[in-house]
């Protein structure tokens, strides 16, 4: 992929744009809380075709989230599971508000009370 073409997906959350080193930097943590959180599952950075950890921004916050909660004495462990349980919340609220907006425009007792 070229310079070029790589520059449109900057904006995409999931493109792996961030070293290691970038990605800590940004976090101010080191690179070791990154891998022990990559150890821990929270996140599985991909990698580069030399073998390096690149980490997109989706990534990035979920592991600023973790630094917060170690940060205030969360176990790393503990700290990761956290995080996965306040995502999957997320991702499971999304799913059913979404549900019911599609529930309530072809539910027809819905439709006659608001008409």
């Amino acid at each position: 992929m070229t310079a070029d073409a790589s520059f449109g997906r900057l904006d995409d959350d999931d493109y792996p744009a961030y070293t290691m080193g970038r990605a800590a930097d940004m976090l101010g943590t080191t690179q070791g809380f990154l891998r022990a959180i990559g150890e821990a599952r929270l996140i599985t950075p991909l990698r580069s075709a030399g073998g390096h950890r690149r980490y997109s921004r989706y990534q990035l916050r979920i592991a600023a989230r973790a630094r917060e909660l170690v940060d205030g004495g969360t176990p790393i462990e503990a700290a990761c599971r956290i995080v996965i349980l306040e995502d999957q919340l997320e991702e499971a609220q999304r799913i059913n508000a979404e549900y019911r907006r599609t529930n309530k425009s072809t539910d027809p007792a819905t439709a006659a009370e608001d008409g």
